[in-house]
């Protein structure tokens, strides 16, 4: 299939997201190594202004936006946290007014961050379909540019992470991946196709939100009706049509990982890392951990999205429990 982008494209926004992201390090940690016996390449896209991967997508999304059409009223979105931190974060940068839309129950100190890079919030709806749906009306109403989860501008800047990584490591057999709405997964599968490399991009889910690995097998969407995961980055309801054609044609399978494994791997981040992994952040060292054994004499990868862990969830995971929602 057609790419979303072309190399020169990702080189030309590079600068963009420069203005908010400097290149984060990959790192061979030896402890992982030890623990799993082959060697583990961990890209910390937790080492970003807010702590997540996304803090490179919005300031594309609105720059682009804002050389095509002009400046916005404002911008607004829905999140669950990392995606309304890039956007308020982008918002400021670029001094417009920004709104984000949460669920009820969402993690406090996300709520907190965005709210300190300068966003009004607004809490509705039980999860974050719901909250998308407030979004888009409060768009509609205001005049604001609504910022989307998924969109090929999207895809554009969080794919310079993997431009960084697949320069910095050509050599990786295999890089797990967690999926949310999929612009991580789909940048991935993108940037590999442009250089030619034969990495293997495995996608990753929950098996409390699996609506991506059960559209994923099916090849067309299909909705669930909850997505109850403390891995709150990856509670997805409604998968979008456009990163499943990009997940279907560019990764052989899909992953799903327990919530259990998920809380052991932010466990294993903490002890032989000495990082904080969110949910999300340490689903895609949960699923290699079920390769391992297959993986002797190889070279992994595995994108440690975010940081930004509920404290109540840490003080659970760390005393050797996982977190329920």
């Amino acid at each position: 299939m057609k790419p979303l982008f072309t190399l020169e494209d990702l080189e030309n926004v590079i600068p963009i997201v420069r203005r908010i992201v400097p290149e984060t390090p990959s790192f061979c940690w030896p402890l992982l190594q030890q623990r799993y016996g082959f060697e583990v390449v961990v890209k910390h896209e937790n080492h970003t202004p807010i702590g997540a991967f996304k803090a490179r997508s919005s300031i594309v999304f609105i720059q682009k936006h804002i050389d095509a059409h002009g400046r916005p009223e404002g911008v607004v979105s829905a999140t669950r946290g990392n995606h309304g931190q890039s956007m308020a974060l982008a918002a400021r940068l670029l001094n417009l007014p920004s709104t984000i839309v949460v669920p009820e129950g969402n993690a406090e100190g996300k709520n907190r961050a965005m709210q300190a890079f300068g966003a009004k919030l607004v809490i509705d709806g039980r999860d974050f379909d719901q909250s998308k749906l407030t979004a888009v009306k409060i768009a509609r109403e205001s005049g604001y540019l609504m910022v989307p989860s998924f969109h090929k501008n999207i895809v554009l800047g969080v794919a310079t992470y993997a431009l960084e990584f697949f320069r910095a490591h050509p050599d990786l057999d295999v890089v797990y991946v967690p999926v949310g709405m999929g612009s991580g997964a789909c940048g991935l599968i993108t940037v590999r196709d442009l250089l030619g490399l034969k990495t293997e991009i495995v996608p990753v889910v929950t098996e409390n939100a699996p609506a991506y690995r059960l559209s994923f097998d099916a090849g067309s969407i299909v909705n669930t009706e909850t997505a109850r995961t403390f891995a709150d980055g990856m509670a997805c309801r409604e998968p979008v049509q456009p990163a499943l054609d990009i997940l279907g044609a560019g990764s052989e399978r899909m992953v799903t990982v327990t919530e259990d494994e998920v809380a052991e791997a932010i466990r294993v981040f903490y002890s032989d890392t000495h990082n904080l992994a969110e949910g999300a952040g340490a689903a895609a060292l949960a699923a290699m951990s079920q390769d391992a054994d297959k993986l002797r004499g190889k070279k992994a990868g595995v994108i440690l999205t975010g940081g930004n862990l509920d404290e109540t969830a840490m003080r659970t995971i760390l005393a050797g429990g996982t977190p329920t929602v």
